[in-house]
């Protein structure tokens, strides 16, 4: 007799289980191995960031160019038209120089310029870092536009390994890898750039009669197609990056400070190769020379060959920008520093005022002084991650969108022109340079495109009611801000925190009143949402997300 149980457990041939044929266990290693490194080693290009040049806007922006061209005026009418000399330093802290009460230097040339006209109380940049910031001062436009939003990158992870490797192993310190894994592929990167349907100063100038040069350094754009001498300026000479030596680490009194920071070892790396490599009208160099005066001395010569017809010079500065290097002569004179690498960064920057001084009456000497409008700036504030400024009593710093971030020091200068000894309180931006000297050369700014900048000598040469701005955006990523005459949001839509203050009142930014102030909170919102509807997408991604802790809170700012 058959128990339940037995029936339970009998079951019929074609119940019973087939035997499996299974692979080795090797294979089975190797197999998930290699999915593995196929899943880690998948390139992570996207075409998502593939840029295509406007052929058809290209096309028009020269047709424009060739219909407001002018002929270059002869030698006896040179007076008709003003030189214009633009000066831009890179990093420097706006209570770097003496003009903004300064506790460490006095730099007597770079505040003469003010001295002499005017200097702006709330001058500021487009962007706290440089390249963005630069594309904005040489077209009188917001960068964001045209898509110039994120500092470009000729480096990005190749695959899921470097991704990984970089984010969670290697320590990049307050350089954090963005979330992200889309990135360009290497024939777009190549594409970063000022935009060639973008219209340059250099080019608008010079089709309108002036001979322009740059001397110094340029960051928009390292290939071919970006070179200064295809973007509207006659003569160049400096390099292409964001940075190069100062002098060949050999060179004999030179100091050279090495950084207990991320960036720091790549830069002394890649040293003056490459793009970073010191070029005269595109060919590389041999240089010995330090690099400040070297800009100095090239621009003095522009300044010799082209005196007697008008012409427009911009000297971008590398300095105080790192690697800190500084003859030891200009280290020794600094006494009251906190440390060593603070002592070479403010040796830096009186090698650039004494450049800057030499420019000047250089100028003078040539008889030019009186028909030159010169304006100078930073391309952004202090880079407070070297340790070696920290912009107070201004918060934060370059990178940032606190006033130490984008509040520099500017100043503008033309004899006949602008009252000397002013000092300007309204808001000003860096794109005003650009619209001014149009204005001031009696050109006309092209009428296809909107502008941002305002000609600011109409504010300058007599008191006024009126502003030159009602408002001042910012953008890079998810950090955004505006300011809109006291008053100054600022929104970080990753973290979900927005800031409000009244600068007139809190020029530090220590009270934060959006929570009692939530309808201007609102209000100021929907001024950077509106101001959003003429921009485009970002040609290419951000790669880090740089953390800058400010006394107990910690800020995070796209990059």
């Amino acid at each position: 007799m058959v128990g339940p149980l037995n029936l339970i457990a009998f079951k019929p041939d074609f119940m019973k289980p087939r035997s499996k044929r299974r692979l080795p266990r090797f294979l089975v290693i190797i197999l998930g191995v290699a999915l593995l490194l196929a899943y880690l080693l998948w390139p992570l290009s996207s075409r998502r960031y593939h840029i295509e040049f406007d052929k058809k806007a290209i096309q028009a922006k020269q047709a424009l160019l060739q219909k407001m061209a002018q002929p270059r005026p002869p030698a006896s009418d040179s007076l008709q038209a003003p030189n214009i000399i633009i000066i831009l330093a890179d990093d420097l802290a706006k209570t770097d120089i003496s003009a903004y009460g300064s506790p460490y230097l006095q730099t007597p040339h770079m505040d003469s310029i003010g001295l002499r006209g005017v200097t702006f109380e709330e001058g500021y940049v487009t962007s706290p870092i440089c390249s963005p910031s630069r594309a904005g001062l040489l077209t009188g436009r917001y960068p964001q536009r045209f898509g110039y939003e994120i500092q470009p990158h000729d480096r990005y992870p190749h695959n899921r390994m470097e991704f990984f490797y970089f984010k969670y192993i290697m320590d990049t310190e307050d350089w954090i890898v963005a979330d992200h894994m889309e990135y360009p592929y290497q024939q777009d990167i190549q594409k970063q750039g000022l935009p060639p349907q973008e219209i340059s100063l250099g080019e608008l100038l010079k089709a309108q009669g002036y001979t322009t040069g740059i001397v110094g350094k340029w960051h928009l754009g390292f290939e071919e197609q970006f070179e200064p001498n295809l973007r509207g300026f006659d003569y160049q000479f400096g390099f292409y990056e964001a940075h190069s030596l100062y002098a060949p680490l050999d060179a004999p009194g030179m100091v050279n400070q090495y950084l207990d920071e991320f960036t720091d070892p790549y830069i002394w790396g890649r040293a003056r190769k490459g793009p970073c490599a010191i070029r005269k009208n595109g060919e590389e160099i041999e240089s010995e020379e330090y690099l400040t005066f070297e800009i100095a001395r090239e621009a003095k010569e522009f300044m010799s060959r082209h005196q007697d017809r008008p012409f427009m010079l911009y000297v971008p500065f590398s300095a105080p920008h790192t690697p800190f290097q500084a003859p030891q002569s200009y280290v020794d004179q600094i006494k009251n520093a906190k440390d060593e690498d603070q002592r070479v960064y403010l040796a830096m920057i009186k090698a650039l005022d004494d450049a800057v001084g030499d420019l000047m009456a250089h100028l003078k000497s040539l008889g030019l002084e009186e028909n030159t409008l010169v304006m100078f700036a930073s391309d952004n504030g202090g880079a407070t991650y070297t340790g070696a400024t920290n912009n107070a009593p201004l918060k934060g710093g370059k990178i940032s969108n606190f006033e130490g971030g984008i509040n520099v020091p500017m100043m503008m200068s033309w004899p006949g022109k602008i009252p000397p000894g002013k000092r300007y309180n309204e808001a000003v931006s860096l794109m005003d340079f650009f619209v001014t000297a149009v204005a001031a050369g009696q050109k006309n700014l092209p009428e296809d495109r909107e502008y941002d900048g305002v000609n600011l000598l109409p504010f300058l040469e007599k008191d006024t009611s009126l502003v030159p701005h009602e408002h001042l955006f910012w953008r890079a990523r998810y950090n955004k801000s505006v300011r809109q005459g006291p008053w100054k949001l600022i929104v970080d839509e990753k973290y979900q925190r927005k800031q409000l203050y009244n600068l007139e009142e809190d020029k530090f930014e220590l009270q934060d009143k959006s929570r009692e102030l939530p309808d201007k909170v609102k209000d100021l919102e929907n001024k950077i949402r509106e101001w959003e509807k003429g921009l485009r997408d970002p040609l290419w991604p951000q790669i880090m997300d740089f953390r800058m802790k400010i006394g107990s809170e910690v800020f995070f700012f796209a990059v």
